[in-house]
């Protein structure tokens, strides 16, 4: 039997398959002509959405690489691209099918795709800091509701959105990691008010939400009670995900430094420093890198939620883009302090790269990128305790009741 005859592989299936339901789809909507969210109520009930989702929650079961096909060939086909406001279904689409009932999966996965419905994420707290475990937003159950009271920060585009992916405290005499539920949090619901967090850019991009005896269906919860905290690694993972690209890999070489060869290129032949030169060249050849080996990731993840390798990504990409926008206004010189307005304004759509504005915009909105996700910090703990099977450090709290653990 020659190599043409063998058997085609599982993957092989999977594409045709895939590629059968994409041409059933464009052959029953264009995209040219069928609004944006028609189509994409289309594209969910194909199986279309997560492909790596199972059949009835907007997936086919596939291997998630396959998405990238989807992608491609709608927008050849016409498809509008996915709208930066709807970011944060790539974190709570991934949570609700892997620990939501069936009931809840029927409820958000088909708006949260479409758009109809947009989400936020309502994790931090102030006195909580880094430590997401000792978050102190309380719901204490009463009948089939739960009534909220708490505070939550840095909540980006939470002005916009439908609803919130909201964990808090419900059983307090618990360890802190055990007594921690998750939520849809309707924010239109009484009792929730969204404040302004005024950025360096100029932006309220992120915001403050403060929740007083909000009133929240049992059936919003996603996943178990006191089960919250393995709902969020859920989401945490698919965010450092998001964010450090590793579903990507698609871009031109060199990604994001091809902004600083743009502006090296303005530059005088004679005015060109080779020692600057070389330090261009090398954030490019970092880009790079994590170019393909986010591509390579992608290529070889099997169905599922990311794993804490994904850390990786996300601390490369955050210490390389505030590098390489210093790098951007080095070069600039004292034109980087022009040019830029920072009237006070209330985003309609995420720029988590902030290239989306210009040079000196990305240069300010960077410095959020080891913040948000997770604090490089953070992400180093992870990196060292979970994937290099480091000592973790010394918690005392561990198996403490949270109750008694001591708060700022």
């Amino acid at each position: 039997m020659t190599a043409t005859d063998a058997a085609p592989t599982s993957t092989d299936a999977d594409t045709t398959r895939v590629n059968a339901a994409i041409d059933a789809l464009l052959a029953a909507h264009d995209p040219k002509t069928t609004s944006n969210v028609e189509f994409r109520g289309a594209q969910f009930d194909a199986g279309l959405a997560w492909v790596h989702f199972a059949e009835g929650d907007g997936g086919l079961g596939v291997r998630p690489e396959l998405n990238k096909l989807v992608e491609r060939r709608l927008r050849e086909a016409g498809a509008a691209p996915t709208e930066p406001s709807t970011f944060f279904m790539h974190l709570a689409g991934p949570t609700i099918a892997t620990h939501g009932s069936p009931e809840v999966k029927q409820r958000f996965l088909r708006p949260m795709f479409t758009g109809e419905e947009k989400w936020c994420q309502l994790f931090s707290e102030p006195g909580a800091g880094s430590d997401f475990a000792g978050l102190g937003t309380r719901a204490v159950r009463d009948g089939d509701e739960w009534v909220v009271n708490g505070q939550k920060v840095w909540n980006t585009l939470a002005h916009l959105a439908d609803f919130g992916m909201l964990v808090t405290r419900t059983d307090p005499e618990a360890p802190k990691h055990k007594g921690m539920t998750y939520f849809a949090l309707d924010m239109r619901s009484p009792g929730v008010e969204v404040r302004p967090l005024r950025q360096i850019t100029g932006e309220a991009e992120f915001n403050e939400v403060y929740m007083t005896d909000v009133r929240v269906p049992d059936s919003h919860r996603i996943g178990d009670v006191g089960e919250g905290w393995r709902a969020s690694l859920t989401t945490l993972m698919n965010e450092r995900n998001a964010i450090g690209g590793g579903g990507g890999g698609t871009g031109r070489p060199g990604g994001a430094a091809n902004d600083a060869v743009e502006v090296w290129n303005e530059i005088a032949e004679a005015d060109r420093d080779p020692a600057v030169k070389d330090r261009l060249m090398q954030l490019w050849v970092q880009a790079e890198v994590g170019r393909l080996t986010n591509m390579r990731a992608a290529q070889n993840a099997r169905a599922g939620n990311p794993g804490p390798e994904m850390s990786i990504a996300k601390l490369a990409y955050s210490e390389l883009n505030k590098a390489l926008y210093d790098f951007c206004m080095n070069l600039l010189g004292a034109q980087a302090l022009i040019d830029f307005d920072y009237t006070f304004r209330r985003p309609g759509d995420l720029d988590v790269q902030g290239t989306g504005h210009g040079l000196r915009y990305a240069f300010l909105r960077v410095r959020a990128n080891s913040i948000e996700g997770g604090t490089s910090e953070i992400m180093r703990n992870i990196l060292g305790e979970q994937v290099l099977g480091l000592p973790g450090d010394v918690r005392v709290d561990k198996n403490v009741p949270w109750s008694q653990v001591p708060r700022s």
